[in-house]
């Protein structure tokens, strides 16, 4: 098995992408092909959420907001906060 993966690791990129491609091509096993759905799917899925950074604006808006609010006596102290959060 080490042999393997030390053969695996020391392809390039282009080429491991040509052998799965052909494995898949290959399969008659519909369960393993489920899989590897799954598992592009959720790659999809965690690729999509990344967090992607404020613009200057963003922030700036955002900073605004947080200034009227607190003005405006919408905030919850940090003891409230830890307490709610015990009932999560």
């Amino acid at each position: 098995m080490c042999c393997i993966f030390v053969k695996i690791t020391d392809m390039d990129l282009q080429t491991r992408k040509l052998h799965a491609i052909e494995y898949i091509a290959g399969l008659e096993d519909e369960n393993i092909l489920n899989s590897i759905e799954v598992t592009i799917i959720e790659n999809k899925v965690r690729n999509e959420r990344k967090i992607k950074p404020f613009t200057q604006k963003q922030l700036l808006n955002r900073a605004e907001k947080s200034n009227k609010d607190y003005q405006a006596g919408k905030i919850k102290t940090q003891e409230f906060l830890e307490k709610e959060s015990k009932s999560w």
